[in-house]
């Protein structure tokens, strides 16, 4: 092939790969391009070999893909739940515009409600482990390659929300635990509960990477 010609077809190529990504949802169509090293120029001005750079600002697409799939997954009785999720960065700084983020922090996802636990161990009407950890596996299978997810049960410091953290009500007595198999005192083994008076809550929460 021509010169000419070989840089047409790599400009082809370089736009179809990058409709074909942002149009299954793998890529933002927020984007940086760089064209022989050249920032903004248009594909069509390539010298082969190039390279024809994109650099995607992905952090709104994978954000707002989480909190979607996590409403959608949320208990439904009053919506309170649902609109009670918290984006975290640096684990201090709640933050709401996700554009302005650095392309390598960590995220983590978090409902700043009390009862949030009672959510992802299946006492609020949905499956145990449906909500962050079923999430956690959607998204995985999404962004696989370019994004890791990990579901856990985290402590949050003070200062983060004015809810957060929730202290464990209670007086230390024991009680007989509920003996059924949505009671995660039963499927332990144990006949009886111990109140833990202000014990910190622990909150489940979805923890996002870039992959490196």
């Amino acid at each position: 092939m021509e010169p000419e010609a070989i840089n047409k077809a790599l400009a082809v190529f370089a736009k179809a790969e990058l409709a074909r990504v942002i149009g299954e949802g793998i890529a933002s169509s927020n984007y940086e391009r760089y064209v022989n090293g050249v920032h903004d120029a248009p594909e069509e001005a390539v010298q082969a070999p190039g390279p024809i750079v994109y650099e995607f600002v992905n952090w709104p697409l994978v954000i707002n893909a989480a909190l979607v799939e996590l409403q959608k997954r949320s208990p439904r009785k009053s919506g309170r739940f649902a609109s009670s999720f918290i984006v975290i960065v640096a684990r201090r700084i709640v933050v709401t515009d996700f554009t302005k983020l650095r392309s390598d922090a960590e995220i983590i996802i978090t409902n700043f409600q009390p009862y949030v636990r009672k959510a992802e161990v299946g006492m609020l009407g949905i499956p145990e482990l449906r909500l962050f950890k079923g999430t956690s596996r959607v998204l995985t299978s999404r962004f696989a390659g370019a994004f890791t997810f990990e579901s856990k049960f985290l402590n949050v410091p003070g200062g983060i929300h004015a809810g957060m953290p929730y202290r464990l009500k209670g007086d230390g007595t024991i009680r007989m635990a509920v003996q059924n198999r949505r009671s995660i005192a039963f499927r332990s083994g144990r006949d009886t509960l111990k109140s833990k008076a202000g014990q910190q809550l622990t909150y489940p929460s979805i923890i996002i990477n870039p992959v490196s």
